[in-house]
């Protein structure tokens, strides 16, 4: 697909444990195409975390081709994958992964310092997008003294500062009460429809699935469905 920013082709995923073989994606193709609202739906053990781990180069496929923008990661070295990680991709997870000993404004600006950025852009950028995601007042304030609603704004913030081609977000509402999540869902909307961020969500939750334009379901491996809406 041309617009393509993410695919998968035929994309296979053994995991072997002594004397068994599990299969945990089984010849999945997945074209997400640029400025999309989308979600990986399934019950726990379909195969969806492992194909946002295939697709976000955290993984690798037992066999087929996984590409981002055009380019074949899968025959990159690990040091060429994450280099195309730090450029290209933002990660969310349902843990946040913030660093405790670091502010939120530190904490946006950990994946600028490994992008190269000088300290003054790093700080500026970093502000700017925490700012904007309603956290203003808590620049200074390290992730301890943070709810976990605002521990995952930052999480959020983080993801988008290096304005990547695609955010990845594994369960992001799952530590989440309704009413944070749901905020933190329609603000994930507003950043895709105001700076066209692509999302794509692992999710078994609803709420998610609600605001997702489009749904891809996976039952033991496999693509059961794949489903786009307005």
């Amino acid at each position: 697909m041309a617009d393509a920013v993410m695919q998968a082709v035929n994309v296979t995923k053994d995991y072997e444990t002594r004397a068994v073989t599990t299969r945990a994606l089984d010849d999945v193709s997945l074209d997400v195409t640029r400025g999309e609202f989308s979600a990986l739906a399934g019950p726990s053990g379909s195969g969806k975390t492992t194909l946002l781990n295939m697709l976000g180069t955290i993984d690798a496929p037992t066999s087929g081709i996984v590409r981002i923008d055009g380019d074949d990661v899968t025959a990159m070295s690990e040091a060429e994958r994450s280099d195309l990680r730090l450029e290209k991709l933002g990660f969310i997870f349902q843990s946040y992964n913030l660093i405790p000993v670091l502010s939120a404004t530190e904490n946006v600006e950990f994946v600028l310092l490994l992008q190269g950025l000088g300290a003054r852009e790093r700080r500026a950028r970093a502000e700017e997008v925490l700012v904007e995601l309603g956290l203003g007042d808590l620049l200074a304030k390290r992730p301890t003294e943070m709810s976990g609603g605002q521990q995952q704004r930052v999480a959020v913030a983080r993801a988008i500062a290096s304005n990547p081609s695609i955010v990845l977000a594994d369960e992001p509402t799952a530590n989440l009460d309704s009413r944070t999540a749901e905020s933190l869902l329609d603000l994930m909307l507003r950043m895709n429809g105001e700076r066209g961020v692509t999302f794509l969500f692992s999710t078994h939750d609803r709420r998610v699935m609600d605001r997702a334009r489009r749904i891809v379901q996976l039952v033991d491996g496999r693509i059961a469905s794949d489903e786009s809406r307005p």
